[in-house]
């Protein structure tokens, strides 16, 4: 594909950043608008966003580089290089949940409530993310001779070049729009609070489990062998959503 967009004399513009930006200024719209809507500050969910966008990036790069040391050993400089690709969703998403904490209880905003109001634009933004990982080639699948493979051939693909791979990174941003689609439907229709954002960590859990079949890319240690850091992660998050889900309905209806 084409990890660099164009080059003006030394400065490049990186595909995989430009889809990070956009996936963060689509976000940020959705969010204020959700905002909007259920009668919360648009500034202060703005705010908010710019807080999550830096400890997510953070957290996901935190993450990977935990996960593939030996990669940035001899060039640590290479830890800061985020443009190549190399970030991990859930050190972001772990990151973010720690900096909604602290922001909700510092301006005494709802909990459950806010978190529906990202929801939404967190799934978007993963969406756009993800076509940037096509770009670079990063996240990348395993050989396959299906009809929709993809071949990698720019000379600064993150993916094996000339091999014909399964376009994991399609699949997880095809994953998050539908997942998109659904909480935006549904979002009018909740039965309890929380219901949209729980909705969202059960389904990303569920596509993101089934995705990693496909990958192909180095992603730390296996667990038996078999089972990926983030499949891991992807079950305990879905399985955790699924109780307070149950939990929540529960107590509207009690």
């Amino acid at each position: 594909m084409y990890p660099v967009l164009f080059q003006i004399g030394g400065i490049s513009l990186y595909t995989y950043g430009l889809f990070i930006a956009l996936g963060f200024i689509a976000g940020i719209s959705i969010a204020k608008a959700e905002a909007r809507r259920l009668g919360q500050s648009p500034e202060r969910i703005t705010d908010l966003c710019f807080f999550i966008l830096i400890a997510a990036i953070v957290g996901s790069r935190v993450f990977y580089v935990l996960t593939t040391p030996s990669t940035f050993l001899e060039s640590p400089l290479e830890i800061f290089k985020i443009w190549n690709g190399g970030l991990v969703f859930y050190g972001g998403f772990i990151g973010a949940l720690i900096t909604v904490a602290v922001y909700l209880k510092r301006y005494a905003m709802p909990l459950w409530e806010t978190l529906d109001i990202l929801a939404p634009a967190m799934a978007f933004g993963h969406f756009l993310g993800r076509i940037g990982c096509f770009f670079a080639g990063c996240c990348f699948g395993k050989t396959c001779d299906l009809p929709w493979a993809i071949t990698f051939t720019h000379p600064e693909t993150l993916a094996p070049p000339g091999i014909a791979l399964h376009p994991t990174q399609l699949y997880s941003a095809g994953a998050n729009l539908l997942i998109f689609g659904i909480l935006w439907l549904t979002r009018t229709r909740k039965g309890f609070s929380g219901q949209t954002a729980l909705t969202y960590v059960i389904l990303y859990g569920i596509s993101r489990g089934i995705i990693e079949i496909f990958r192909a890319d180095f992603r730390g240690h296996f667990l038996f062998g078999t089972i990926s850091i983030s499949q891991l992660i992807s079950v305990l998050f879905a399985l955790a959503a699924a109780v307070l889900w149950a939990y929540l309905r529960g107590r509207t209806r009690g």
